[in-house]
């Protein structure tokens, strides 16, 4: 008889008396419905464990079940296009099984049993195999070749595999023999702790950015593959959409969207975007590069605890293939509330906020795992986080967002003011940074131009001007203003307007590459470093506006195509035409 029974149910805390059978963060099986549980706390008394399903109909006396295994995400062809839950279950296959609503104890394959995949084995009997190195690969989408790896802690040799051909995920496709003689069965998957990192041969310096397409963060405030970021902002700001873009558009190979918290109408607006969406850089549909982890506000709390860990553990799988990998964790607020939530339960000693005093190791234990890697397999791969935060009425001074700040090196600092008045992205300048720029020159200075740099740093100094002088304007007015300073608040409107504004409904604007955006700096620079002359000797702000040139370098991200760059030099022709005409 099973002396492991509930004494205690606390929202989703569990607690087992006088047993010794449980290990700290044992995955575990709570009641008659076998709920998913994990063990999180071992006294001499009692077990803790937190239950990853609803309680509800929870009763003391039902029995807990241990696994003698962490918790793990199964890792295998058919992660890509899935729609996992917080615990990586499909949630597809549940809705075909219990219709919209997840029932409890549900016990689905994280992959689909049945389907067969046409294996090309890489290794033959006799061959020596390291963790890490890649046995058998096999088309998972049109365009993500699915590589099956040894498990990292097996290594040996070769000696049996199985003719290529179709396989299903359990099909034994080879088998290893490790030093000790003690044979292994290989198959298309394999599990690993979803809260370990996976291992890797090196982590490689930080030198290529993310591409986004996203101007305001491709030149102010870049991302490097293998960098962090986070985008905190109030609500209606942006952050969905902005990591919407970002997943839509940069240059990552695979995307992992996890909506840990989120509202129910955002991610049905998600699955059905995704879904519909071609990608720019295959033709194919979007889906055929993104896993989706669903785990809305009104799912099971705990499990918007491992929703995170499971979207990075899926994340490092991919990236070990070699593959560079980009996860957006939507939001990392709603992940912290449900620390706090069960550290409540727990009763645990709060800290700022109510939050536990462990919420910024539990936030570095996070961010830590991105970075750009030389794998067991000698490829280089890549996890980049950009992970949105929701601080409460938009105070950045709160402990989740200063605690994020601390721990990652890119910044994208949502305004409202600016999301109220239209301007996407919504990122605000002056709060926002990156500290990518330094590790990332080499690469503008080889792959766009090596004015790249200066031109930014051009561009930003005369917005921080525009700041300081808008200061003043608000106390006396602008009138009071010497002309070469009304000449830096026009040419700031125009950075604004003409560059970091975007119209992500214009087929040229919502994405825009490398080589263009440098020209669009330069064509505003130029036009500052030819008006200021002419300021300084006394000719009017008011008569190089009246020249045109202001509104229409405005209209330049949507006159010029993004494969025509040569349409640029037309600005320049125009700039000198009518301010030399003013010159007279």
């Amino acid at each position: 008889m099973n002396q492991n029974v509930i004494y205690s149910i606390n929202g989703p805390v569990v607690t087992v008396k006088d047993t010794a059978d449980f290990t700290m963060m044992e995955m575990v099986y709570v009641g008659e419905k076998h709920l998913i549980g994990e063990v999180i706390s071992i006294t001499t008394k009692a077990t803790t464990i937190q239950v990853y399903e609803e309680t509800t109909g929870l009763r003391p006396g039902e029995p807990v079940e241990p696994t003698g295994m962490p918790l793990c995400a199964t890792l295998g062809p058919g992660i890509i296009r899935n729609i996992f839950d917080g615990i990586e279950r499909p949630l597809k296959d549940i809705a075909a099984i219990s219709g919209h609503f997840i029932a409890e104890g549900s016990n689905v394959p994280s992959l689909d049993p049945n389907q067969k995949w046409q294996v090309t084995l890489k290794v033959k009997a006799g061959d020596t195999v390291t963790g890490g190195q890649i046995y058998a690969t096999c088309p998972e989408t049109p365009v993500v070749e699915h590589r099956c790896m040894v498990p990292p802690d097996l290594s040996g040799t070769i000696s049996w595999t199985a003719p290529d051909g179709e396989y299903t995920v359990n099909d034994v496709v080879a088998k290893l023999t490790d030093k000790k003689g003690v044979e292994h069965s290989l198959t298309l998957c394999q599990r690993w702790p979803i809260r370990q990192p996976r291992p890797v041969q090196r982590r490689l310096p930080i030198s290529r950015p993310l591409i986004t397409g996203q101007r305001v963060i491709d030149t102010l405030f870049p991302i490097a593959k293998g960098g962090t970021a986070a985008v905190p902002g109030g609500f209606g700001t942006g952050k969905t959409m902005t990591q919407h873009q970002i997943a839509k558009w940069c240059d990552a190979d695979i995307i992992v969207y996890v909506g840990c918290g989120e509202r129910g109408n955002e991610m049905t607006q998600v699955l059905e975007e995704f879904s519909e969406l071609i990608d720019p850089r295959t033709q194919k549909p979007l889906t055929d590069r993104t896993v989706l982890i669903a785990n809305t506000s009104n799912m099971p709390v705990a499990a918007r605890e491992a929703s995170i860990y499971t979207g990075v553990t899926l994340a490092e799988y991919y990236r070990d293939m070699g593959y560079h990998v980009a996860v957006m964790a939507d939001s990392t607020s709603r992940w912290a509330e449900a620390l706090r939530e069960i550290s409540g339960r727990l009763e645990e000693m709060p800290a700022e906020e109510g939050f536990p005093a462990y919420l910024p190791s539990r936030i570095s234990q996070f961010y830590e795992r991105a970075g750009y890697m030389l794998t067991k397999c000698d490829k280089e791969g890549s996890v980049s986080i950009i992970g949105a935060v929701s601080p409460q009425g938009a105070d950045f001074s709160e402990p989740v967002t200063q605690n994020t700040k601390r721990f990652v090196r890119c910044f994208w600092a949502l305004d409202k003011n600016l999301a109220y008045a239209r301007h996407y992205a919504a990122i605000n300048w002056n709060l926002s940074y990156s500290e990518y720029l330094d590790d990332l020159a080499d690469w503008y200075d080889r792959e766009v131009n090596p004015q790249f740099i200066e031109y930014r740093r051009q561009i930003t100094a005369l917005l921080g001007e525009e700041s300081q002088l808008m200061e003043i304007v608000k106390l006396i007015g602008a009138d009071v203003l010497p002309d070469y300073q009304k000449l830096v608040l026009e040419v700031a409107k125009l950075i604004r307007v003409g560059f970091l504004q975007q119209n992500a409904f214009h087929k040229d604007d919502t994405y825009v590459p490398m080589p263009k955006q440098f020209r669009m700096m330069e064509v505003i620079l130029y036009l500052y470093k030819k008006a200021l002359p002419l300021v300084n000797s006394g000719v009017p702000v008011t008569f190089i506006s009246e020249t045109g040139l202001f509104d229409t370098i405005v209209k330049m991200k949507y006159e010029v195509p993004n494969d025509h760059m040569e349409l640029f030099d037309h600005y320049f022709t125009e700039i000198d035409e009518k301010l030399s005409k003013l010159a007279r």
